[in-house]
């Protein structure tokens, strides 16, 4: 911003024109406008302090998040819409449009290329267990609550363990392993007391909830190269086409032609169509505030939100499909949501001693 600025007009030859003051000839220049003043543009951040913006990203993470689960469970179990593999196609399917348009357009985060084919094998085997873990985890909603869903998910860390010490041989302190001892009683808490337990339906949770785990460790074996490493966003770029088509031939074979099954329902039934574009943009959304979410706290916020966002999913899920709860079925997802807590705390401080 430039001050105003008083400048005296000096004449050729002061002597002729005696009689006038300093202040007849002051001239005055007024302040340089902003470029948003001289175009009449306001950006939206601009009037968020930092603060109340990141309030608002951990907000629409909740909601995403949240939101995801629970039109996943209202489509597969009572709307009756049940193929859930060709659900997360369109899932990945969103997920690769709106993230070429996030990256080649909006420039949220800097392109990044596949730079060979060793590294393009790598993402595709990511993308295997990506898609088993996405599959698993929305079958399971066809056959147990959310709240279910969320305390079996919770044991991720537990699995995690478990493959970083098969695969690579890495142990963890004892306290660490102490602390995933309330994460699985909890989770024998809750499936012993849960009023509509089904078998199939633990079993594929289970299946998503270890898939999950492994992802995360071989994500971390595979991309170690710093030439290889890819963004989040980057990452799901490449990953989401390569899932859709993936899924692709599993539904047909599986579900049928679920897309012609679906434009003869929008015929009696447009609401499936709004439906299903609100999910998998929601599906979206989760992808993109978790990368919001990094970027403007850190991955250690990501993790406490991510034990606080189970509870939440879990008790509106209960207010909203009034599934039958029991207090020990709480008392369990309590205690292993506390073990999540103590292992996460467990984890850093063992980080700290090893530096």
């Amino acid at each position: 911003m430039v001050e105003a600025q008083k400048w005296t007009r000096r004449m050729s030859n002061p002597r002729l024109d005696t009689a006038a003051t300093a202040d007849d000839h002051v001239l005055d220049i007024p302040t340089t406008p902003t470029a948003e003043v001289r175009n009449g543009i306001y950006t939206f951040g601009s009037l968020l302090t930092p603060n109340l913006l990141t309030a608002l990203i951990i907000a629409s993470w909740f909601m995403s998040n949240t939101g995801v689960l629970l039109l996943n469970k209202y489509l597969l179990s009572f709307y009756g819409y049940r193929y859930p593999i060709f659900l997360t196609m369109l899932h990945m399917l969103s997920c690769a449009s709106y993230s070429y348009i996030a990256i080649n357009f909006l420039e949220i985060v800097p392109k990044q290329h596949i730079l060979s084919k060793k590294q393009f094998f790598k993402i595709i085997a990511l993308c295997a267990i990506f898609c088993f873990s996405v599959v698993c985890g929305n079958t399971s909603l066809r056959y147990i609550p959310v709240s279910f869903n969320q305390a079996i998910g919770a044991t991720t860390p537990f699995f995690t363990a478990i493959f970083a010490f098969i695969i690579t041989c890495k142990m963890e302190s004892v306290k660490v392993y102490f602390a995933l001892l309330p994460v699985v009683f909890g989770i024998v808490l809750a499936t012993n007391s849960e009023p509509l337990f089904n078998l199939f339906g633990f079993l594929v949770c289970i299946g998503s909830t270890a898939a999950r785990a492994l992802k995360s460790v071989v994500q971390g074996i595979l991309l170690t190269n710093e030439a290889e490493k890819l963004h989040s966003m980057n990452l799901l770029l490449y990953m989401a086409p390569m899932a859709a088509l993936i899924l692709l031939p599993f539904s047909l074979y599986n579900e049928g032609n679920v897309a012609r099954i679906t434009l003869e329902k929008a015929k009696t039934d447009s609401f499936i169509i709004l439906l299903l574009i609100g999910n998998a943009t929601v599906a979206y959304l989760v992808n993109l505030t978790n990368f919001l979410v990094t970027k403007h706290t850190s991955a250690l916020t990501l993790q406490v939100l991510g034990n606080a966002k189970a509870a939440l999913a879990a008790f509106v899920s209960v207010m909203v499909f009034r599934n039958p709860v029991t207090m020990t079925g709480v008392t369990g997802f309590a205690v292993t949501i506390m073990g999540i807590v103590l292992y996460s705390e467990a984890k850093k401080r063992s980080k700290i001693t090893t530096y």
